[in-house]
């Protein structure tokens, strides 16, 4: 009896043993998939391609500033502008991809009862083209009556085209939560994918009522820390990073930008540069290296970064290499008939052409203008501001 007890024990503690080995597999399948599904964060849409031809072409709209002076005439109008620019370019252009880079809404003109439905009124065109497109957020979209939260929700609810996201809880510090990448493909069978457009939140204008207070201005540090985990899974799940691009887009500049003008020449830097970059104009303009953190990680461990791209400053349009990163930095083109302006500084958008999925190659950019003209043409490569 004693050695039947102990052989029953004995199988009990061999298929135990065996059930374990047979889990392990299950449990790594498990892990497999969870890792799989933080690198896939778009599994309900359509994933993101360059055109048969090897081309991607995308569209910068940025400080569009609706909803300025809802009190009277003025206001409304500047808004139906800005609608017929984007409809006008948007037919145009044809673009692959869109980017709306900060201050959508002047949000200091908001009520909170109707702030988010100018959301509506922003997405509309990119609707009626069926354009995907991504939202970075600025100091005008942190206003007392409006947040970036609720802007991000209001997008996703209204657009299926859309595909900004907040990032994970605890990235992105107060009021920052718009940092994300959004993955491009080759073609739509790939696995892994041939570009990444990196997205960050810079912060900056007013926390919600009650007592309102001003939000720092940089991209938060924890943003730093996301980055190098973010960079490390996509390198465990597709490959070394030299095999893929990125672009990043920012709305307010990166500090080191304001050492930078100092250099630009209409030669070698072609386009408007007609704001000085000072207090307010780039990232935290106190200079304590706030967003230092973020800065660092970006470039150190996103490779093949073609530029990193802002608008805020709504009269230059310039690109210019930074050099104590080595990367090329470019401005938008102020889009929206809202927003401070000057006479003869015109309204349109930055278009970045990518002629092939190669991740060493070049990137065509140029300023096109709302009735069609074209200028500021460069070539974002090795050889651009050197």
């Amino acid at each position: 009896m004693r050695n039947a007890r102990f052989a029953k024990v004995g199988l009990a503690i061999l298929i135990a043993q065996s059930m374990s080995v047979c889990a392990a597999p299950s449990n790594q399948k498990n892990e497999h998939q969870n890792h799989k599904k933080i690198l896939d964060p778009y599994p309900g849409k359509p994933r993101l391609t360059f055109k048969r031809d090897g081309t991607f072409k995308l569209t910068v709209f940025s400080d569009l500033h609706f909803g300025e002076n809802p009190w009277d005439d003025w206001g409304p109008e500047q808004d139906v502008n800005s609608i017929s620019l984007m409809d006008t370019v948007l037919g145009d252009e044809k673009p692959d991809y869109v980017v709306l880079n900060g201050d959508l809404i002047t949000g200091e003109n908001t009520f909170r009862e109707n702030s988010t439905s100018l959301i509506d009124e922003i997405v509309a065109p990119l609707n009626r083209a069926k354009v995907p497109f991504s939202s970075t957020h600025g100091n005008h979209d942190n206003q007392a009556n409006i947040t970036h939260a609720e802007e991000i929700t209001r997008e996703q609810k209204v657009s299926r085209y859309s595909y900004t996201r907040a990032a994970p809880r605890g990235v992105g510090g107060n009021l920052g939560p718009g940092n994300y990448w959004v993955p491009i493909f080759r073609n739509s069978k790939d696995t892994a994918p041939v570009l990444v457009l990196w997205f960050f939140d810079s912060r900056g204008g007013f926390s919600p009522n009650p007592n309102s207070a001003p939000v720092p201005d940089w991209v938060d540090a924890s943003v730093a820390d996301w980055i190098v985990s973010e960079t490390r899974d996509m390198e465990k799940a597709w490959g070394p990073a030299k095999s893929r691009a990125a672009v990043a887009f920012v709305h307010i500049p990166p500090h080191a930008i304001q050492a930078v003008q100092s250099t630009v020449t209409p030669e070698k830097n072609p386009g408007m540069n007609a704001d000085i970059l000072g207090s307010g104009s780039v990232q935290d303009s106190s200079a304590k290296n706030m967003d230092k953190p973020f800065w660092d990680a970006l470039n150190s461990k996103v490779k093949n970064l073609h530029a990193v791209i802002s608008g805020h400053d709504h009269g230059n349009e310039w690109c210019a290499r930074e050099p104590t990163k080595d990367v090329i930095f470019c401005f938008d083109k102020h889009s929206g008939y809202g927003g401070y302006d000057s006479a003869g500084w015109g309204h349109g958008v930055r278009n970045l052409l990518f002629h092939t999925p190669d991740p060493k190659a070049g990137v065509e950019t140029w300023i096109r203008l709302e009735a069609g003209e074209t200028r500021a043409r460069v070539i974002l490569d090795k050889h651009y501001g050197r």
